[in-house]
């Protein structure tokens, strides 16, 4: 299905892509404020947007819906609403052992399988027909964070930093595909995408953002710090309302999804509500977003539509062996940029290098770009990887 274009695109608005080992990084920068990040690691991707040939392995009624068996041994919930485009029951639309084409609309959660809808376009639709027979089978990878802002924002050109991705995407986009010579992130940019690994936010106006992950919901609390105590009523006031537009731009950049709670700071439940509208103007750009309103308690309450994976849940919390390892192969690309024809050594816990070694393809894209192997060094009290100059590997 074909990507709704989002008239609310301003007209300085720029995707940058910036490829590394085991890991593609794409950012979206609205009038020069990062407003979406996405990190993928195309060896592991999430499934959204993936065609496949099914099969029905159980009908749900109680559930309104069906379990369907996908490749790789996966199993996908087919709800009523997407089994047919007439919404009849679910058992009558699907029987068991039914083959039906199908196409991931949200990512598995929890240990729970992906959602699947049966409501195809009709190119999805020819596309599936003409794949071999059989099911279930995978037939099509769903498109990149990179296509999918160049289907939503059709005027900004897309900036790449990696010869055979941009060579990979013209293919698909054309000219509005630029290859660059130098890194597609600069400094500020690297350091927006370190912010967001972490749960601490600090705010323009003072104090700070807490966010914290459960598998229930995501509890942010804004902490107005030392100041508050100093502070009248009216300016803690004028401190919540300063920082919501911080908010709303955080919950969109780390694609936060499903109940979110936020508590703010130093005000009683009753001045809290007339945050309501400023909030939900914060929100407006973000158009998975909505408020629903207060809780007793004051907390504001905010629902939003999972489709990808939140960024904490490929990042882990705090950051998985993998994700430091995959920031350290960053680091080793760069530096053998910086000092061609020199080798290096990657110094990491045996938890991280056995991420990056179960990571197809990791390793050996960190050997293309660094001109050879790197060698792994295991070092149990490495508090973070370091990556060296191998002196001894000359």
């Amino acid at each position: 299905m074909a990507a709704a274009l989002d008239p609310r695109a301003p007209r300085g608005a720029t995707i940058l892509v910036s490829a590394s080992p085991g890991e593609v990084r794409t950012a979206l920068v609205e009038d020069g404020v990062l407003a979406e990040a996405w990190i993928e690691r195309p060896a592991r991707p999430d499934g959204v947007g993936d065609l496949h040939r099914g099969r029905v392995s159980a009908v749900a009624p109680a559930m309104a819906g069906a379990f369907v068996a996908l490749a790789g041994g996966e199993t996908g919930f087919l709800p009523e609403s997407e089994a047919s485009d007439d919404r009849r029951p679910i058992a009558a639309a699907v029987n068991e052992g039914m083959i039906l084409p199908l196409r991931v609309t949200r990512a598995a959660q929890g240990g729970k399988g992906p959602r699947v809808s049966a409501r195809l376009s009709p190119g999805d639709a020819a596309r599936i027909a003409a794949a071999p027979p059989g099911a279930p089978i995978l037939v099509a990878r769903g498109p990149t964070a990179a296509e999918r802002l160049a289907a939503r924002f059709r005027q900004p050109e897309l900036q790449v930093d990696d010869a055979a991705l941009a060579a990979r995407l013209r293919g698909a986009l054309g000219d509005r595909v630029r290859r660059l010579a130098a890194p597609a992130f600069d400094d500020s940019l690297e350091a927006e995408f370190d912010l967001l690994a972490g749960p601490e936010v600090p705010l323009p106006g003072g104090g700070r953002l807490l966010i914290h992950p459960t598998p229930a919901l995501t509890a942010i609390d804004m902490d107005a710090g030392a100041a508050a105590g100093a502070r009248g009523a009216n300016a803690v006031a004028a401190l919540n309302r300063a920082a919501l537009p911080e908010l709303a731009r955080q919950i969109r950049l780390r694609n936060l999804a499903g109940a979110i709670l936020v508590d703010f700071a130093g005000l009683s439940p009753k001045r809290r509500a007339a945050l309501a509208d400023p909030l939900r103007e914060a929100l407006a750009p973000d158009r998975h977003a909505r408020l629903l309103g207060f809780t007793h308690l004051g907390l504001a309450e905010i629902v939003r539509d999972r489709i990808h994976p939140p960024l904490h849940e490929a990042l882990g919390v705090p950051p998985s062996p993998l994700t430091r390892g995959l920031a350290a192969l960053r680091v080793a690309a760069r530096e053998a940029a910086a000092r061609p024809g020199r080798r290096f050594v990657l110094r990491a816990t045996p938890a991280v290098l056995a991420a990056l070694q179960d990571l197809p393809g990791a390793l050996d894209a960190a050997a293309e770009s660094c001109g050879g192997p790197l060698r792994l060094l295991v070092d149990p009290a490495a508090p973070l990887p370091q990556v060296e100059e191998d002196h001894h590997g000359r």
